[in-house]
């Protein structure tokens, strides 16, 4: 296995040595621009969880190998929001850019079938992928999000993570096939010939995506469910145990908001982060404040400094 990053190694050798981490930086909200900071630094600047950025990209790095891997330093809040804008990046600005460029480089007349037919079986093909995608978020998404939240939610509901990725991926793969042996050419079509890039460029980021759910988001909640499981037994078992510690009391979610309170980001800051509205997050805020008694970001800055949730690098004083 080859040297993972380290949270001290610089963003900009990181992007430098593989170009395809350029898409992970910018799902975790990461801007160009950066200098000479460190991986920790930036991911601080951002708001974004170092040791989840760290996970995915030491996992593209060797291989994105099908096994599971250790997510014990994993966010499951942070992994979501990486999954969701991956969504939002191939349904919302790939496909239609690949569309786009595909219609100036081929004869899509009603003279030449060919062309006509491959174009349909594109837009085909992507409306399976959006459908594919909104079902995951409005089901597997929309499940953890209850568990992050401390809602009760029905535990070991692992068929949820069962995917269907081989399907999508064979038929990405076989569009790129049918214009390589049987798109008719007179001559050299770079236009075509870019469109084509892009489509491999396609087929391999949906392979580390769909790779990604299974290794590193599929484990990760199972932990999650697990915890919760144990829990709840707990709960069950002991009716008369003292009270929970403050800490204990909040949710994932909660914790989530204390450290974005913390960082200083405002209500919208933290509401773009987590894909929460607005509305949500100062419910979720006034919770944590009755909760823990404490009113103001600088007492929640230092809860969330003496419970471990931050700590002094992070904060910007």
């Amino acid at each position: 296995m080859a040297s993972l990053y380290k949270s001290t190694d610089k963003l900009s050798n990181v992007l430098a040595n593989d170009y395809r981490l350029l898409q992970v930086m910018s799902r975790f909200g990461i801007s160009l621009g950066f200098g000479e900071k460190t991986i920790a630094e930036v991911c601080s600047q951002c708001g974004a969880d170092a040791d989840t950025f760290l996970a995915i990209i030491n996992y593209i790095k060797n291989g994105a190998e099908d096994k599971l891997q250790n997510v014990d330093a994993v966010r499951v809040s942070s992994v979501l929001s990486y999954l969701k804008r991956t969504h939002t990046y191939f349904l919302d600005y790939l496909f239609p850019s690949i569309r786009f460029h595909l219609l100036n480089a081929i004869d899509c007349s009603v003279r030449n079938e060919i062309a006509f037919l491959i174009l349909k079986f594109f837009d085909e093909y992507v409306e399976e992928v959006r459908k594919h995608m909104e079902s995951e978020e409005s089901t597997i998404h929309a499940y953890v999000e209850k568990m992050l939240d401390g809602d009760s939610v029905t535990i070991e509901n692992s068929q949820l993570l069962s995917r269907h990725h081989e399907i999508i991926e064979a038929k990405l793969k076989e569009l790129k096939n049918l214009f390589i042996q049987y798109y008719p050419q007179k001559e050299n079509n770079e236009k075509l010939n870019s469109v084509l890039l892009s489509i491999y460029q396609a087929e391999e980021d949906l392979s580390i995506h769909c790779l990604v759910e299974d290794n590193i988001f599929s484990p990760a909640v199972r932990r999650l469910e697990h915890q919760a499981k144990t829990r709840a037994l707990n709960k069950s078992e002991k009716p008369a145990a003292s009270p929970q510690s403050a800490e204990e009391q909040l949710s994932e979610r909660e914790k989530e908001i204390v450290v974005c309170v913390a960082k200083g980001m405002s209500n919208k800051e933290i509401a773009d982060t987590l894909f929460l509205s607005v509305n949500t997050v100062t419910t979720h805020r006034r919770n944590i404040a009755r909760k823990l008694q404490i009113h103001s970001p600088a007492g929640i800055t230092i809860y969330a400094i003496v419970n471990k949730l931050v700590t002094l690098d992070e904060i910007n004083v």
